[in-house]
């Protein structure tokens, strides 16, 4: 639009001289050496217009021939560059395909094309972690590391490869000098904060979650939340030599993170030790609204050594009105009724529980229960036993995939701050040769891990596995785990006999030698019924 108006107004401008020069004629004379040459004013003014555009035309076929070498060279140059980003670009793309020859090929044309680019060296290395060519892949992020632009690039290559090879004092130097010259690096913030609780430095660690909180890293939500974590962590290291100390760090804590269990179970027992009972119940109390726990109630009914049995289940009750009658608080009614041998008032803090698939911990309880009412050996007590079996399992500390009873301030296994959760461990189905290993008796070492360090011997809690760590134990995964199982068993949908799914079930169940009184181990089978296929009136139908 503006250009056709450019030549619009350009073409009226040239009308308006020529009209001018028709109208004001004149002549124009050239004397030079001798010769005089006189013509009028418009011969005059083409002829310059001519002239012009001659010796311009000149002049460019004289500076391509003067420009010719570089014009060239310069063209050779863009072809090569092109070809370069070509082969870089088909290098990214069998890095992503997973394709290692076509990436090395890719990789050294793109070299050869481009030279020491960084887009190359990153290709090169890649491409040599991808072929398992560790050692050439340093040596392309070392190269980076030598070049500033590229520096914190080539470090992070050099810490992943660290990490890999299990060189953690390495990998700790180049985060530590990453995070030095790039303090907003995500990932060299989270390996120094990993590397500082790892080594129990929670100063250290605090000081970093405030920076990245302060850089808009993290929200301040997640920022208040870790520090309540780091404090709480080393509140629990000086707890026993340094009181004062622990118990500044911990209500600290505790006014960052309300809701964070174990800090303020910590902060009772401190206030306990100092003898201020009111601000110890208090805490678990403000902390018992935002998610009752067992132990918050656990540490809420003892808080007084000399309490009564009678003293202990008011405060049960107090527990109870401030969560509406929480399922947690209903365990805790149980747990100080059946010390104080009101078993029937035991019951009925139960019994709202016992309506719809009962936990582990709530069928224990209700066998303690009928075990001081009736006997040890009564029909009751090992019917609720044989139902902890195979009950839901009750939450657990849970995280990346570790089961643990205890609260930790990072994960075991990632070493992440936060990572435990308060949840209940995910429950799976045995498949069809495992559960046929079931019914047969030889598969009773897979069962749910929590109950195979023989009977039970407190209500509520779950015996850790015998493994390296005791305060922790693997969670099942749903794709291939199977270490961790809850008690819930397929049994095949027909038994070699010919009897029905249920009684073979019972009868697989009989014959086992820890058939008797609960045994840790012991898993109670749900019996699934044979596919029915229409017309076939003569097999068996399910028992029961």
């Amino acid at each position: 639009m503006w250009r056709a108006l450019a030549f619009l107004a350009l073409l009226a401008v040239a009308a308006y001289g020529a009209t001018w020069v028709a109208d004001h004629p004149g002549t124009v004379t050239i004397v030079w050496n001798g010769y005089e040459v006189a013509t009028s004013l418009a011969i005059g003014l083409i002829g310059v217009l001519i002239a012009a555009i001659v010796i311009g035309f000149i002049w460019a076929i004289v500076r391509g021939f003067i420009t010719l070498p570089e014009t060239l060279v310069r063209g050779s140059r863009d072809r090569r560059r092109a070809k370069g980003f070509s082969a870089l670009s088909r290098g990214m793309v069998a890095v992503g395909s997973g394709d290692p020859l076509a990436a090395r090929r890719h990789a050294s044309d793109a070299e050869r094309l481009l030279g020491a680019e960084p887009l190359t060296l990153l290709l090169k290395a890649q491409a040599a972690q991808i072929s398992g060519d560790r050692e050439a892949a340093e040596q392309a992020f070392q190269r980076m590391v030598n070049d500033p632009e590229t520096r914190v690039l080539g470090l992070r290559g050099l810490f992943v490869e660290a990490r890999r090879r299990e060189d953690d004092a390495s990998a700790r130097a180049y985060a530590a000098e990453a995070a030095r010259l790039a303090p907003s690096v995500t990932w060299a913030n989270e390996a120094v904060l990993e590397a500082q609780c790892a080594d129990g430095d929670w100063s250290g660690a605090n000081e970093t979650v405030e920076r990245r909180a302060s850089l808009g890293l993290i929200d301040k939500t997640t920022a208040r939340r870790q520090r309540a974590v780091l404090l709480t962590a080393a509140a629990q290291e000086r707890e026993a030599g340094e009181p004062e100390a622990a118990t500044e760090r911990v209500l600290k804590a505790v006014k960052l993170a309300p809701d964070l269990v174990p800090a303020s179970v910590l902060a009772a027992r401190l206030m306990v030790r100092r003898g201020d009972l009111r601000k110890a119940a208090k805490i678990l109390e403000a902390t018992w609204r935002t998610g009752p726990h067992p132990d918050l109630a656990k540490t809420y009914l003892n808080l007084r050594t000399g309490d009564s049995v009678r003293d202990r289940m008011a405060r049960a009750e107090t527990l109870a009105k401030i969560s509406s009658w929480h399922p947690e608080a209903r365990l805790a009614m149980a747990q100080a009724a059946y010390e104080a041998r009101e078993f029937g008032q035991a019951r009925d803090a139960l019994a709202p529980l016992l309506a719809d698939r009962p936990t582990v911990r709530t069928c224990l309880t209700m066998a303690r229960i009928e075990e001081a009412e009736h006997g040890s050996g009564s029909g009751r007590a090992r019917e609720w036993l044989s139902r902890a079996a195979h009950a839901p399992r009750d939450p657990l500390w849970i995280a990346d995939g570790i089961a643990s009873e205890t609260w930790a301030p990072v994960s075991p296994v990632s070493g992440r701050l936060d990572a435990f959760v308060w949840k209940t461990p995910t429950e799976l189905l045995a498949g069809p040769e495992e559960a046929q290993g079931d019914a047969n008796g030889e598969s009773a070492s897979k069962a749910d891990p929590a109950m195979t360090e023989g009977r039970l011997s407190a209500p509520g809690t779950i015996p850790a596995p015998s493994t390296p760590s005791p305060a922790t134990t693997p969670v099942p995964k749903a794709e291939t785990s199977t270490e961790i199982r809850t008690a819930t068993v397929l049994f095949p949908s027909s038994a070699p006999n010919g009897t029905a799914p249920v009684a073979a079930g019972m009868a697989a169940a009989a014959a086992r030698p820890d058939s008797g009184p609960l045994v840790g181990n012991t898993a109670t089978p749900v019996v699934f019924p044979a596919p029915k296929s229409q017309g076939d009136a003569t097999k068996p139908r399910r028992a029961g």
